[in-house]
């Protein structure tokens, strides 16, 4: 296997898929299908973080997918969830389809994908479709993935960041920042329970009362316990990681600190979480992390690093520029 490589701490490295372009899929996940890896995310637009239409953060073309049997090398695939030109459709851009998250289904045999939902001109808000949870399907897991529309899990609260996970029996979970401006509550991860089609939400939910003002949650699973781990609220602006665990994704979540060992600037080796894997046949797994250069989104980079499961039913995370899959 090839190895990894990534720049010093404080450099944004361009990765490139096979055509020589720079891959642009922020925020997003690694799906494996029938022997390749799909990575995914919304693509950024060449440009500097500003408010309104003009901003970087945003996008004018959608999600957007790569393949990969080794994970080193990127075959771009195309656009699963286009942006479109109508200003009536909740697709009109630039929008943004934040922290977008796939999982397959079992029963139904569809893709199911998640994303934090932020309408034209894709600035947060506390407006209807500022703050939602957006949702597409697709019958395989590269093809033009179909819109379903935007919602709230709960009613009078703003969706951040969030994420999706599979759990071990089939069943899925949406893990989010809840954000309510109306009767001043915290800020605060909760894990709501999916319907069996993945389409809609149940009534069984947890407020994570640990992870007060967090966001960004990637979720991982070893020998018994749950992982997440997550940034604070800073904006754009690198923080430092802290992670949690349970033993059930609808039970107490314990804080267990910072992960990151030898992180001395406390800015998560200047990363934000973005999304856990596991590599297929391996005990071996990965969390993904991005570079948001707000300079120019399209130069933001990407650091995968290898999760370590210690004997404690602890985690940790160490900076690596090159590192083996073994």
């Amino acid at each position: 296997m090839r190895e990894f490589k990534h720049g010093e701490i404080n450099e944004f490295v361009d990765w490139h898929d096979t055509d020589g372009n720079i891959i642009n899929a922020s925020d997003g996940g690694i799906i494996f299908v029938d022997g390749k890896y799909h990575w995914y995310g919304m693509a950024f637009r060449d440009l500097p973080f500003c408010p309104g239409p003009n901003g970087g953060q945003m996008t004018d073309i959608g999600v957007v997918m790569y393949e990969s049997t080794d994970l080193l090398n990127w075959k771009y695939e195309g656009v699963i969830l286009e942006v479109n030109s109508d200003p009536e459709s909740d697709l009109f851009g630039p929008m943004r389809f934040e922290r977008p998250k796939i999982v397959y289904n079992d029963k139904t045999k569809q893709f199911v994908l998640w994303c934090h939902y932020v309408k034209y001109p894709g600035n947060h808000g506390k407006g209807y479709g500022e703050g939602d949870l957006g949702l597409a399907v697709c019958d395989s897991v590269n093809g033009k993935y179909k819109w379903l529309g935007f919602s709230k899990p709960q009613p009078d609260c703003f969706v951040r960041d969030m994420t999706v996970y599979k759990d071990k029996d089939g069943s899925a979970y949406l893990i989010y920042d809840k954000h309510v401006y109306l009767n001043g509550e915290d800020r605060c991860l909760h894990v709501i329970k999916l319907s069996d089609d993945y389409l809609s939400y149940t009534d069984t939910q947890k407020r994570i009362e640990s992870a007060t003002w967090r966001e960004a949650p990637a979720v991982s699973y070893k020998d018994g316990y749950y992982y997440i781990v997550t940034s604070g609220l800073t904006g754009w602006n690198t923080n430092q990681a802290k992670a949690f665990r349970t033993k059930h994704l609808l039970d107490e979540w314990e804080d267990i600190g910072d992960p990151c060992i030898d992180d001395f600037t406390h800015t998560t080796f200047n990363t934000q979480s973005t999304n856990a894997f596991c590599v297929d046949g391996t005990d071996i797994q990965i969390i993904m992390f991005e570079r948001h250069n707000t300079s120019n989104f399209l130069k933001s980079s990407y650091v995968w690093l290898p999760i370590e499961f210690n004997d404690n039913n602890t985690i940790s995370l160490r900076y690596k520029k090159e590192w083996n899959l073994k």
